[in-house]
């Protein structure tokens, strides 16, 4: 995968109650929003499970981070369909690998924003 500055990799998905439960299971959190419906029959979604949607990203690209930063400006609930957007800012070959930075914006099915991340870490050659 041949990766340059300004690339926009993409990926969407939805999050169903099993998912939420599962990953409350693994993660230890058992907030209530996230085991308890709400009046519309919704779980709220991890933030951290949301914003796995950009790691997927990663994983594609074989991209190992270093530093994370995250945003989250509102809630996410099963059945929301969520993209995530992510604009590599910085693509700099080193020896070896590639120093790589990436800033990723998260939105759903409404439009809205989300997450807004942003990353650095590297890509091995």
């Amino acid at each position: 995968m041949k990766l340059e500055t300004g690339e926009v990799l993409t990926y969407s998905r939805t999050f169903t109650v099993e998912e939420i439960l599962q990953f409350g299971e693994v993660s230890g959190d058992q907030g209530r929003h996230h085991v308890e419906k709400d009046e519309q029959g919704r779980l709220m979604v991890h933030g951290l499970l949301t914003a796995s949607i950009g790691t997927k990203i990663g994983g594609d690209m074989n991209y190992i981070a270093r530093e994370m930063n995250m945003e989250f400006l509102r809630p996410v609930f099963t059945g929301d369909t969520i993209t995530c957007e992510a604009t590599l800012t910085n693509v700099q070959q080193q020896e070896g690998y590639k120093q790589v930075q990436v800033t990723s914006i998260y939105t759903n099915q409404k439009g809205k924003q989300v997450l807004l991340g942003s990353s650095n870490g590297i890509i091995r050659d």
